[in-house]
């Protein structure tokens, strides 16, 4: 199983195992990470599943879509890494995935 590492606006780290298929939202859901509420349940359509990818793994996660970036439009934490964590589907090339939560989620 992939590994994704979530990091707290505190610095706070949670690594955990992320089954293949699902979102990289529903992988922090299934381990109780804190800072992602996911309200919609992945439907695109709050964006409290924010995310700030790093950099090194940009261009394996790949860029937001219309009614991504239309969600992250709404965040006052929006940045250039920023992603909606159901909108990133678990593969064996995330394993080892490094995001950072934003504070505002907390």
């Amino acid at each position: 199983m992939p590994k994704i590492t979530f990091i707290e606006h505190n610095g706070t780290q949670h690594t955990v195992d992320a089954e293949v298929g699902k979102s990289v939202m529903q992988a922090a859901m299934d381990n109780l990470v804190p800072g992602i509420d996911a309200d919609c349940g992945g439907e695109c359509s709050c964006a409290t599943c924010h995310v700030m990818v790093n950099t090194e793994w940009l261009a394996k996660t790949g860029g937001a879509n219309e009614a991504e970036n239309s969600m992250l439009d709404l965040n006052p934490e929006r940045a250039d890494n920023s992603r909606l964590s159901c909108q990133m589907m678990v593969s064996d090339d995330l394993d080892g995935l490094i995001v950072d939560l934003p504070e505002f989620q907390f």
